[in-house]
Parts: C-alpha cells; sequence; structure tokens
C-alpha cells in the first residue's frame, strides 16, 4: 500500500514551538518567554473587543477596511499598500509561498528569526543563511550569500532573538546592491520600541521601491498576541499578488476592531515604550552585575550568553530559574544553544528574576 506523501520539504519542518508558559510542579510562574507586553493591551482595545461581540455569527469584512484605514491614518501611508493577517506571522508565509519556490533560496541571517526557515521549506524553497558579525546583521555577508536563485531575503530588524539592529544606511545599502528580482522583507516587529536616531523601520523603502515589504504586529507593543493581528506594507503588485492567496477572512472582526482601536491609542503605545526602556536598562545593568554577559538589546528583551560547559550553562540556568517559576526562552533555535532570552516582565518579575540569576551565579 502507498501511503499518501506529504510534498518535498515538508518533512524537513521542525515546528516553531512557542515560549512556554508552564513550569512542572510550581503553581506560580511567570512567563518571560514570549516577549509579550506586561502591561497589556490599551483598555480602549479591549472596549473595542468587547463591542465587537455580538458580530461573532457574521464573517468579517474580508480586506480589513477599518484596520487598513486606521492604520493609513495613523502613520500616514496608503492603506491600499497594507494588507493585513492573521499576525505578521502568516504574512512571511504567503511572501514565500508567492515569491519562492522549488529551485528557489530564501535567505536571511544565521540567529534570525525561525519562521524564515520555515515558511521557506513550506514554499518547497532552500534556506539559507548568512553569518552575523558580533550578533548582528551583515549587510556585506547576506550580499554574498546571494545567487541567481535568491528570490527572498528576510531580515528582521531589530532582531530577535539577538536585540540588534541595523541602521537605516546600512538597509538602505542592502537594498540598492540586491538584484532588483529579490523581495526584501523587512520585519520591524519592534520597531516602536526603537528610539536611535540612525533606526527606522524600513518603511520608506516599502513607499519607495518595487520589491521591498515592511512587516508589523499587534502582538508586541500593542498587546494583542492572543489575537493574531499583523500587517504588512509594499508596492500595490506585491500587496495584490498576497491578496490572491490570502485566505478570504483572515482577520476576524474582533482582531480588526481591537487593533483599530489599539494603533489610535499612541498614549497606550509610549507608556509601554517608557516602561520598556526603564526596565529593560535595570535588567541588563543588574543581571550583568553577576557576572553573565548580556546582549545590549533595543526590543523588549534581553539575550544573556552562558558558559558553554560547566556549571553555569543555560541549561543549568533554565531548570534553575524553571523551579522558581521564572520561564525563559531557550534559543537553540536560533543557532544560539548557549544563550536565553529573557523578556521585560512585570515589576514583580524582573526584580525576581534578578534575585534569581544573583543566586545562580553565587552558587557553587
Amino acid at each position: 500500500m502507498t501511503l499518501p506523501q506529504p510534498v518535498p520539504g515538508i518533512l524537513e519542518i521542525a515546528p516553531y514551538v512557542g515560549g512556554r508558559a508552564k513550569a512542572p510542579g510550581v503553581t506560580r510562574v511567570f512567563k518571560l518567554s514570549s516577549n509579550e507586553s506586561p502591561l497589556g493591551p490599551s483598555p480602549k482595545a479591549v472596549e473595542a473587543f468587547k463591542a465587537a461581540a455580538p458580530q461573532l455569527n457574521i464573517y468579517p469584512e474580508g480586506s480589513a477596511a477599518v484596520l487598513r484605514q486606521s492604520i493609513a491614518q495613523e502613520t500616514g501611508l496608503n492603506a491600499d499598500r497594507v494588507i493585513c493577517g492573521n499576525g505578521s506571522d502568516e504574512l512571511l508565509h504567503l511572501l514565500a509561498l508567492v515569491y519562492s519556490g522549488p529551485g528557489d533560496e530564501v535567505l536571511y541571517t544565521e540567529h534570525g528569526f525561525h519562521v524564515y526557515k520555515i515558511a521557506a521549506l513550506a514554499a518547497g524553497a532552500k534556506p539559507v543563511t548568512a553569518p552575523e558579525t558580533n550578533l548582528t546583521a551583515d549587510v556585506d555577508a547576506l550580499l554574498a550569500a546571494v545567487t541567481p536563485r535568491t528570490k527572498l531575503v528576510c531580515i528582521a530588524n531589530p532582531n530577535n532573538p539577538t536585540g540588534t539592529y541595523i541602521a537605516a544606511s546600512e538597509m538602505r545599502r542592502l537594498r540598492d546592491a540586491l538584484p532588483e528580482r529579490c523581495v526584501l522583507v523587512i520585519d520591524a516587529a519592534y520597531a516602536e520600541y526603537v528610539k536611535r536616531a540612525d533606526y527606522t523601520s524600513g518603511v520608506e523603502l516599502a513607499e519607495a521601491t518595487p520589491n521591498t515589504v515592511m512587516t508589523r504586529t499587534f502582538s508586541k507593543i500593542h498587546g494583542l498576541a492572543g489575537l493574531r493581528v499583523g500587517w504588512a506594507y509594499a508596492a500595490p503588485a506585491i500587496i495584490d499578488a498576497v491578496n490572491r492567496v490570502r485566505a478570504p477572512f483572515n482577520v476576524s472582526i474582533p482582531g480588526q476592531q481591537a487593533a483599530a482601536a489599539a494603533v489610535k491609542d499612541k498614549a497606550h503605545v509610549e507608556t509601554s515604550a517608557a516602561y520598556n526602556a526603564k526596565w529593560l536598562s535595570w535588567l541588563r545593568d543588574r543581571i550583568a552585575a553577576t557576572g553573565l554577559n548580556v546582549r545590549d538589546s533595543v526590543c523588549n528583551f534581553l539575550l544573556i550568553e552562558f558558559a558553554k560547559d560547566g556549571a553555569k550553562t543555560a541549561a543549568a540556568a533554565d531548570e534553575f530559574l524553571m523551579q522558581r517559576g521564572l520561564i525563559l526562552r531557550g534559543v537553540a533555535a536560533n543557532a544560539l544553544p548557549h544563550c536565553l532570552r529573557l523578556s521585560v516582565g512585570t515589576e514583580e518579575a524582573n526584580r525576581l528574576v534578578v534575585q534569581a540569576f544573583e543566586e545562580f551565579m553565587g552558587s557553587k
């Protein structure tokens, strides 16, 4: 008997595993593994979500027009060049499906978001990584890895899980040097947290060029991870192509309404960004004082490096923290097996995790 077989590449995919939420044997846990907002969503987004309840019996408006218009109004962008998705992850998958396939290559950096590899394999394309320099995307390395088969170049800016970024001038240099046939996808999921003068989300490249896409999410600073809402901005031809394969009702009515309210509540975004800036630096300094190497980050998380062997490894720290209900994220899937990623949490969680690191590093 011949059983049905998946198309080539599917069984090569290691399924994406989200951040853990439970610690065995511990009743009270602090989930610091998924870069979720410790302040939660805007109260206005919660109100909009609740107000959508009477509409649960009807299909959403297919193009997410209310959300696209809200994004356009608040950002000054063209709503016709906005496409919304079931999280930005869906849009990354659709871009790989539309612009790559068997025989093609999808290029990204060695410590880039794991979804890029999954999306490439799902589309039948070959995932290719370019080395980073000091855990930061290297434009020259990316360009050196481009071949005639490269169709999609994905770069998270800033990057998860490293927390690093490249300047706007470097992103422009990358776009200018890539072949015109290559679609550059700039994943700017953490853009709202970055306050560096030389950074941009890449929206200006998506506005000015026919082969650049910027993706964004409502899961991070907007605190709507549970609703799965994302969006992208690109030239009309790219939006048209992706719309042709997008599921017709991919963003729910509550999702559209809550996200539309969230994008308008700039005060909540500013409060969340200020909270993050305060605790990010506090966590970095306090954890570094224990002797651990803590990478500088412009996001809402820190990458912490541990010894590769001995008693103070990432695995040992993870077990020590889990016993105390503190759940961090292992990042071996991003080729960083000696690291843990720590999300900025509530004040209580932040203080507890620092105390735990002090105990861990002080123990023999």
